[in-house]
Formats: C-alpha cells, sequence, structure tokens
C-alpha cells in the first residue's frame, strides 16, 4: 500500500508550524548596530569613472577635477553696443562739449574679427559681443553717441574710462584654472560652464546599478486584471522610482513567486547584473516567507542583521554577498519605502559619489495622543497644518500597508523606543520628506464623502491646493474646535433633535449647508435576507440570525452613529469590524466577508451591491469663522456654490441643500 501524499493545505500548516517554532528573528537589534553591521563589509566608496556626453551629464558627480583649456570669453569683447575708442581720446567729453571722432570704416559685428586696428582719434562702430580692435581700450554706449551727418565721424558724449564696457579675455574662465572640482554635482549652471570651456563630454562617477526584485504569489503586474487576493505591485515601483532619486540605476526584474528555487535563481543573475540588489517582501518568518533563507545562501559573509528595533520596518534584512550588498525590506509599502531611505539610500548615494541627504526639520505640535510601542523606535508620518497657534503635526492615521502614506505625508516624528506614547500638545521635531515642506492652502479635516472630491477639483481649478484629512465627523469637530482646520464637514445627528449638524453651530462655528445623501444597508443581490424587504424587516430578520455577518463603522464617524441608533443596544456579530470608510463596508461585503453593512447608496452602485435605504442625512460643513476670509475658505466656498460644481454632486446621487 503506497504511502499517502500530503494535501497542499496540509503542507502549508506543517510550514506554519514549522516557522512558528523558530524565533520570529535572527535577533533584533537598534538602528544604530543596524548600521555599524551593514557599514563594516559594504564598500561605498564611488564607483568608477565613465566619460558621459555633455547633454547627458545633468545630476551626475563629477569623478575628477576639470581644468579649463581655453579662456572665456576668449578675446577682449564688448559688452554693449557703441563705439570702440581710446579712453583718452574722450577725456573732457559732455552733451555740451562732445569729443569729435572720425569713424573708421569697419562695423566689428559679433563672430567678426576686426580687419583695422584703431588709430589714435579714431573710433570704430562695434556690436555686443564684437571682438575689441586693436588699440582700443574702451566702449562707449551708442545711447552716448552722435553721428555727424555730414561726414563719417561720431560726437561722443561722455567720457570713457580704461575698460569700460569690455569684457577681457579670462575674465570669466582663465585657461589653466580649475573650473569644476572632483565630487560636484552638474546642475544646469554647471552644463553652462562646461560648454563655455569647450567641453563636448565629462568624466562623471558611474551610477550604481540597483537590482529591484519584489516576492510574494499574490503580486500582480500592474496593467494586468487583478485576480483574487492579488495585489497590484507598488513596491517595485516605488523602490525603482526611489533608486533613481538617490543617485542609481534600477534594474527593476519585476515579482517573482514564493519559490525558493526560482526566487535564487532571480537573485544570483541579479547580483551578477548589479552593484547592489534589493528585494521586497519575504523576510518575515511566516509561511511563504523566503527571501531570507535564499539570501542567507548566497555566500559569505552573509545575513549581517535580520530584525531591527524600528516601527515600521522590524523585519529589515542586510546581508553582502560577492562583495555587494543585498537588502530584503518588509513587504508592506510604508515600511520598505522607510527602511529604503534609512539604509538603501545612503549607500546608493555614497557609491554614486553624493553626499549624504541633510534632514530638514520643524518643530511643531501634535494635538492629539499617540501610543507607542516600547521597545522599538517608532516612524509616525504626519502631515503639516498652519493653526492659529502655529504648526501642527497631524498623524496620518494610515498603516504601513498603505501605499499613499508616504506621498500623503509631509514628515515623521521619532518616538523613542523607551516611550510608550506621545502625549497631546507635545511638541515634537518633524523630519521633513522632500526638499520642503509646503503648507496647504486650505485644510479640511472630519467626514470624507465621494462628492466632496468635486469640490476640492473646483478649488483646484482656482489655483488652491487642499489637505483632506479623513478623521470622521466628531474628529472634525475637534480639529475646528482647536482651529486646526479651515473646513470640517460633519454629518451628526442631535439625538435630542433628531437634526443633523444644526447643533454643532457655536459662536466661533458656523454651518454651510452641502448636500443630502441616503444612508442605507448594503448586501449582495440576491440575498433572500434583504431582496425585496424594508430596511426595517431585514434589519430584524439579519439580528435573529447568528450566522449574519455584518461590517461595522469606526467610532466617532456619523455612520456609526447612526448604526448604534439602528442596533438600540444589539451587539451582531461582526460588530466590532470597524473599518473606516463607505468602500471599505461595501468592499466587505461584496467580497463576502460581511453579509450586510451600512454606507451611502453611491458606493453600493459602485460596487454592484444592493441597497435598502435607511434614513436620508445632512452632510455639511462647518467653517472655522476665523479663518473665514482667508482666500482659499472663500474659494471653497464660491466652488460649494457654483452651478458647475453642484451640477457634478447632483450627477453622484446626491440632492443638493440651498445655502
Amino acid at each position: 500500500m503506497s504511502e499517502r501524499r500530503p494535501r497542499a493545505d496540509e503542507a502549508l500548516m506543517a510550514q506554519v508550524r514549522a516557522a512558528a517554532r523558530q524565533e520570529q528573528f535572527l535577533e533584533v537589534v537598534s538602528a544604530e548596530e543596524a548600521r555599524r553591521r551593514f557599514a563594516a563589509h559594504v564598500d561605498c566608496r564611488p564607483r568608477a569613472a565613465e566619460i558621459v556626453p555633455l547633454a547627458a551629464a545633468l545630476a551626475r558627480v563629477l569623478a575628477e577635477d576639470v581644468v579649463a583649456a581655453v579662456d572665456a570669453p576668449p578675446f577682449d569683447r564688448a559688452n554693449v553696443d557703441g563705439v570702440a575708442v581710446a579712453a583718452a581720446d574722450t577725456a573732457g567729453a559732455t552733451d555740451t562739449a562732445p569729443k569729435s571722432l572720425p569713424l573708421n570704416p569697419e562695423v566689428i559685428a559679433c563672430g567678426d574679427a576686426p580687419r583695422l586696428p584703431l588709430a589714435p582719434g579714431t573710433a570704430t562702430a562695434i556690436a555686443t559681443g564684437g571682438m575689441i580692435p586693436r588699440g582700443a581700450d574702451a566702449v562707449v554706449m551708442v545711447e552716448h553717441t552722435e553721428l555727424v551727418p555730414d561726414g563719417p565721424r561720431i560726437e561722443v558724449r561722455r567720457a570713457a574710462v580704461p575698460g569700460q564696457f569690455i569684457s577681457y579675455a579670462g575674465s570669466d574662465i582663465a585657461r589653466g584654472e580649475t573650473l569644476l572640482r572632483k565630487g560636484a554635482r552638474i546642475g544646469s549652471r554647471e552644463i553652462g560652464m562646461l560648454a563655455a570651456a569647450g567641453l563636448a563630454e565629462v568624466p562623471v562617477v558611474r551610477r550604481p546599478k540597483v537590482a529591484v526584485l519584489s516576492t510574494g504569489n499574490e503580486l500582480v503586474e500592474p496593467g494586468q486584471p487583478l485576480a483574487t487576493a492579488g495585489v497590484y505591485d507598488s513596491n517595485g515601483a516605488i523602490i525603482a522610482a526611489a533608486v533613481q532619486e538617490s543617485g542609481g540605476e534600477p534594474l527593476a526584474l519585476g515579482a517573482f513567486p514564493d519559490d525558493a528555487a526560482v526566487l535564487e535563481k532571480a537573485v544570483r543573475t541579479a547580483l551578477a547584473q548589479s552593484d547592489m540588489v534589493v528585494l521586497s517582501g519575504g523576510t518575515s518568518k511566516g509561511a511563504g516567507d523566503l527571501s531570507h533563507t535564499v539570501v542567507a545562501r548566497l555566500g559569505p559573509p552573509g545575513i549581517l542583521v535580520h530584525g531591527v528595533a524600528l516601527k515600521p520596518g522590524k523585519p529589515l534584512c542586510l546581508a553582502v554577498a560577492a562583495g555587494k550588498p543585498i537588502v530584503v525590506l518588509p513587504g508592506f509599502p510604508t515600511s520598505a519605502i522607510f527602511t529604503f531611505h534609512a539604509f538603501v539610500a545612503p549607500v546608493i548615494r555614497a557609491m554614486a559619489g553624493l553626499p549624504p541627504e541633510a534632514a530638514q526639520t520643524v518643530r511643531a505640535t501634535v494635538p492629539v495622543r499617540v501610543a507607542s510601542e516600547l521597545g522599538r523606535k517608532e516612524f509616525l508620518l504626519v502631515s503639516l497644518i498652519d493653526s492659529v497657534n502655529g504648526p501642527v503635526a497631524f498623524p496620518t492615521g494610515k498603516s504601513s500597508g498603505a501605499v499613499t502614506s508616504f506621498s500623503q505625508a509631509d514628515g515623521f516624528i521619532e518616538i523613542d523606543a523607551l516611550a510608550s506614547s506621545l502625549d497631546a500638545g507635545s511638541e515634537a521635531e518633524v523630519t521633513l520628506i522632500g526638499s520642503a515642506a509646503r503648507t496647504p492652502d486650505l485644510v479640511i479635516m472630519g467626514s470624507h464623502d465621494v462628492a466632496l472630491d468635486a469640490v476640492i477639483g473646483a478649488l483646484n481649478e482656482r489655483g488652491f491646493a487642499a489637505r483632506v484629512l479623513a478623521v470622521g465627523s466628531q474628529g472634525g469637530v475637534a480639529a475646528a474646535m482647536r482651529g486646526e482646520c479651515d473646513i470640517a464637514p460633519v454629518h451628526l445627528i442631535d439625538p435630542q433633535s433628531g437634526q443633523y449638524n444644526v447643533h454643532l453651530a457655536s459662536p466661533g462655528l458656523t454651518i454651510m449647508p452641502g448636500w443630502q445623501r441616503m444612508q442605507g444597508i448594503l448586501f449582495r443581490p440576491g440575498d433572500p435576507r434583504f431582496e425585496g424587504k424594508s430596511a426595517a424587516d431585514a434589519l430584524k430578520a439579519v439580528l435573529a440570525e447568528k450566522s449574519a455577518l455584518m461590517v461595522n463603522r469606526n467610532a466617532g464617524s456619523g455612520t456609526r452613529v447612526l448604526i448604534d441608533k439602528l442596533l438600540a443596544g444589539a451587539r451582531p456579530a461582526g460588530y466590532a469590524n470597524q473599518p473606516k470608510s463607505h468602500n471599505a463596508v461595501a468592499a466587505a461585503v461584496a467580497q463576502g466577508r460581511a453579509d450586510w453593512g451600512v454606507a451611502i447608496e453611491p458606493v453600493a452602485k459602485l460596487y454592484d451591491l444592493g441597497f435598502l435605504p435607511v434614513a436620508p442625512e445632512q452632510y455639511d460643513f462647518l467653517v472655522v469663522e476665523a479663518r473665514r476670509e482667508r482666500p482659499a475658505t472663500q474659494a471653497f466656498l464660491a466652488a460649494l456654490r457654483d452651478q458647475r460644481t453642484r451640477a457634478r454632486i447632483a450627477a453622484l446621487g446626491m440632492q443638493l441643500r440651498v445655502g
């Protein structure tokens, strides 16, 4: 009797159990210790020189000093249109007593060599850039001369001094002068200098070639259909672009499945073709995480660090093989880009001959309490806001798995490994992402809505940039009361009156009417528990059925207030599942991870879901009166009243309010 072969799910569970028996990481070390180990084994010297055409030298780094082979300008030349003279011949000339000088029979144009020397007591007409003739030592502007009509003579009405309006040979660049020094970054100004010295090509540091690979069975190439449980490979694109920004030449090799043999072959090929290999994903110790095991087989010294006391970024793996650095970044986008900039970018910059990138920082107040994990230095992404009390750093609130986290943040705050939290009102140093922080023209904090994008688009057409932070209606009210935003979109029902939003008005906050939208129960079409029923009957049925799974909304959102009112104290299965958007609710129902949830009607249509109306609600805008007269706030209010904007909002299924 043959031995039974294990099923695929059994094999997977065996792998999970084997991984669970290991420590999650080889050794979790501090970021400083990780850098020390990596630096001890990595050759960060600039790569060898290569000669490139001048047109291809922009943003490159000079590998050698550049010495000028010619003068610039290469001859004495006129800086203005006028006449070349001997200064001594113009002594005493004024408007009332001009000096009359005979004109020589030539005009020296730009690019023409003088044919005649300047005889004493004469003048020669010359154009800007023209070569100064022998015997001349000054140029008189044409505005200070008068042509004598009865003869080839010129009256000079201003006395000249020697050297007037002349650029002497070599006054800009002298032959034999070191024009640019080794290590200089070539910009447009440097290109001009090199061209002026007659150089058609220059020696530059070769850009380090960095192979970029992504790993994971779930990864799908952008542009291809998205499979069930699949995600697009954004890391490959992000990291390749970051390599180029850091001065390297990315070799984007694509995504590879969780197959040890396939991945090892790909990594060995990448190692042979590049100066450095960067992988993303597969660096933890879970099932399918193979990158670190593959890297461990590539040769000495091998893995130097596997696990760094950072958040995000703990699974980082640093290694060296064949004398080349290999980095396995965490798979989540924010973790990957943080660890890239902290550990990979400095190596690329050094190999490219670039200096370390100097961090720019600003001081700002953190308005909310932020919990932190003891034992790991945490990087908290923040958006910068100008409040009435100075700069405010508001946490973006997105996880390390969010692709947009890094792009929508202005900077980050470091929370010490020994701190368990950052208290509300703390002042912190924000390290800026990018060259400089640009605070937005308008800050909108509160509840998000699909139709809000129409207003933001109209605002953008008026030349104003808005920062939108979806913090929920109650979060928006709190931010407006603290003066941290200009506009707070809200939809909060008053339990006493049953009216929306009117109870939020105060001496410092006024209500600008927005639109009415319908909230309702979302379900998959054909579900007999909902199809053809009223919302009340459907809700009664699913609350009586323990297997019916709901998807809730986050505390602080207006929809959550409505849900809790509908449930009247009931806590059905799935109540603890609390995503932060209408889209997340719709996705959970559409994908079968929940059977029902409450969201707005346009989102139900977007996901092809059934919809049972529950109640219309008012989506309005709290305006901070102290900021009402700012141009951007006025532009927002004007956009909200604009008929074209209102037509776009109505097209999304909203009922506009008058105000």
